[in-house]
């Protein structure tokens, strides 16, 4: 459940030209009409380079299949608007190119990005399940399930040439990836024992989720594979007052970015390795020190940090000070170097 704040949004879409791309050929583009645009019927054809946002070229050794975070937010609260964005909406296509700077480019480093455009539910159908059942699964488990399941099918079947994996995401695209470890691969192992690691940023996973689904494992350092790697990040106001947060869940269990602990332990600023954030003067995004630290608070399931930001998330959603915009932006540099360890650990362990 991202709202791309405009600014950051005009930035990132500046400064990154996106890529959809076939084989091992690049070529500059974004969804077209020509894809599937309604938000009802069989799943979107994947088959078709049109809905992709990205299919990179193959010069690493590990994939990521990433799936982005609520881009459908202002749209989906218009009098008449479906529940589920068209393959064409451009908000939807806006934000999700955007996420692609801010957030899915940390694993370009290590891995092939795969990015899959799909007809995720709007803000306001989230936001109206979330207040109903206390989740958004009944949300994301029909239209955009079928997508992202079709998705997958095609990457295993078409590009994935039996290279392990990361599966990421933020926000909505986290509770899916979620979604997906729960049922899609429970249906196929095959694919699952070379999972490297599943990192569901910006949603919470739960001692429940861990306990109802016995073959999902919660990371308990920075080198365990075939595991989840998850946190929400809050400023200190958000837990004092227990503030309402649609991406916070009874029982959620988050890891420290900066320390990778599961404990309380404090990681100060001085182990952020770099902030990624944006520089509206130069229309930029620059690694800077803002002073994001961390710690796990252990009551409440989240990360808290007493970084030096402007742009908390939208307080009716997030609660008065929520940071969901940044969970990965904060810690970017400490993720690209914890994908990097993680792939070198996988590769030990199946040598």
């Amino acid at each position: 459940m991202k709202k791309i704040i405009s600014a950051l949004a005009m930035i990132a879409v500046a400064v990154f030209s996106l890529s959809a791309c076939s084989g091992a050929s690049e070529e500059n583009g974004r969804a077209k009409t020509s894809a599937a645009t309604t938000s009802t019927g069989k799943p979107t054809d994947y088959s078709r380079k049109e809905s992709w946002l990205r299919i990179p070229e193959i010069t690493k050794d590990v994939d990521t299949f990433y799936i982005y975070a609520t881009s459908y937010y202002e749209s989906s609260f218009k009098e008449g608007a479906p529940d589920y964005a068209p393959l064409d909406n451009p908000e939807m296509l806006e934000g999700a190119q955007g996420e692609y700077m801010s957030n899915t480019s940390v694993y370009e480093e290590s891995t092939n990005v795969f990015v899959p455009y799909y007809r995720q539910a709007g803000m306001r159908y989230a936001g109206e399940i979330r207040e109903k059942t206390g989740d958004i699964d009944a949300a994301i488990s029909g239209v955009p399930y079928d997508d992202i399941r079709a998705a997958l099918d095609c990457y295993f079947e078409q590009y994935n040439n039996g290279r392990p994996f990361i599966i990421a995401g933020h926000s909505q695209g986290s509770s899916m990836v979620k979604y997906v470890l729960k049922n899609y691969f429970k249906e196929h192992p095959e694919y699952y024992k070379r999972m490297v690691a599943a990192y569901v940023i910006g949603f919470s996973v739960t001692k429940d989720d861990l306990e109802k689904y016995p073959h999902l494992k919660f990371a308990t350092g920075e080198r365990d594979t075939g595991v989840i790697v998850s946190w929400n990040t809050e400023g200190p106001r958000n837990v004092k007052e227990n503030a309402k947060n649609a991406v916070v869940l009874p029982n959620a269990v988050s890891i420290n970015p900066l320390n990778w602990k599961l404990d309380e332990t404090y990681a100060p600023a001085s182990k952020n390795l770099g902030s990624l954030m944006p520089n509206e003067k130069t229309r930029r995004y620059e690694i800077t020190d803002i002073g994001a630290d961390a710690q796990v608070v252990l009551a409440r399931g989240v990360v808290v940090t007493n970084a030096r930001c402007s742009y908390p998330a939208p307080a009716e959603f997030f609660g008065p000070q929520s940071f969901h915009e940044f969970d990965y932006n904060f810690y970017y540099n400490n993720i690209k170097d914890n994908v990097a360890k993680r792939i070198a650990a996988y590769r030990k362990r199946t040598k």
